[in-house]
């Protein structure tokens, strides 16, 4: 089925997708200040100056040895490197295997206050879809040292998760487990990019639509960026027409963004500056360090646009000498 590229209605209407109840919840996030170069147009720069934060999906991946962290760092110390680059980090592991706190309590320590983090639920909650309300309570016990520090909840439903009557009342049930919290929900079939379902994300408290940005003309969702909160989710997938053959998720996401690519991304993030108040992006492109050199390109268009970005603060550390 091609995916619609389908705008949600100006004005929703509450459309029923099972028994939601939310809450509101307002994270108090950090600013931090852009000293990239400023656009010409300092008009812009003024009047913008909404933050994005940008990290990866991730961050052990060891195709980044040698780019984001220097050779011969140890995997235990990939987080400090990675909080000196970066200001938010998607929590991938957390979908194959339950994380505690402990586990938790290490990644704040290596962040050192520097990171927002976005924590994926576990597959149970969204591939097999065999949790209950007490692995959901559980998980939602683990995470509370994150404190302010936590961004988001996020759950991926696979391209076979397709918007049935079934599917409707789980997705209803998951998200009163999750009451309260902002919970990002990412659809890979085409199904769920819908205007009913748009409105019902626009009138949802807790809910944030997760944008994606995928190869086009293979059965996955190509809807236009879209908002329905005022913090705004989009991963990057990048665009490897060989999504389907590949035989992992490395292999689906060999791919490296063009700096026209980036550039159109940037300028269609200015043209959507005033349905968000600030955006988190995460590359999910590690592979072979696509998203080490992405990122940069992106973010220095993002700062042409007047958009406040992170800048690396690169602790040089002690080295031998041969002198």
């Amino acid at each position: 089925m091609s995916p619609q590229a389908t705008r949600p209605p100006a004005t929703p209407k509450r459309v029923e997708l099972g028994a939601f109840r939310y809450t509101s919840f307002t994270p108090a996030y950090e600013k931090m200040s852009c000293t990239a170069r400023q656009p010409e147009n300092n008009f812009l720069f003024k009047i913008n100056m909404k933050h994005i934060y940008i990290g990866t999906g991730a961050y052990s991946d060891t195709d980044l040895l040698g780019t984001l962290y220097p050779h011969g760092t140890k995997s235990g110390d990939f987080l400090h490197h990675y909080a000196q680059h970066y200001d938010c980090v998607e929590i991938n592991s957390t979908f194959h295997a339950p994380i505690g706190q402990k586990a938790l309590l290490g990644m704040l320590d290596k962040a050192a206050g520097r990171l927002k983090f976005s924590l994926k639920l576990h597959q149970d909650f969204s591939h097999q879809r065999t949790a209950t309300a007490e692995q959901a309570h559980a998980f939602l016990q683990a995470v509370q040292p994150l404190g302010e520090n936590l961004a988001h909840l996020f759950v991926q439903f696979p391209h076979s998760f397709e918007r049935t009557p079934a599917n409707r009342r789980y997705l209803g049930e998951l998200c009163a487990w999750f009451e309260g919290y902002p919970l990002v929900l990412e659809f890979r079939s085409p199904t769920w990019h819908v205007e009913p379902v748009f409105a019902h994300f626009q009138a949802a408290k807790s809910l944030i639509w997760c944008n994606l940005d995928n190869p086009t003309h293979i059965g996955l969702p190509n809807t236009p960026f879209w908002t329905n909160a005022r913090t705004a989710y989009f991963r990057l997938h990048g665009r490897n027409p060989n999504w389907w053959q590949a035989q992992s998720a490395s292999q689906r996401h060999d791919y490296r963004y063009t700096d026209s690519e980036l550039k159109t991304l940037a300028e269609m993030l200015f043209r959507q500056r005033d349905d968000f108040d600030e955006l988190f992006i995460y590359f999910q492109n590690t592979t072979q360090s696509h998203s080490f050199y992405n990122i940069p390109v992106l973010k220095g268009y993002l700062a042409e646009w007047g958009f406040s970005v992170k800048t690396p603060n690169i602790e040089m550390e002690r080295q031998g000498s041969l002198f």
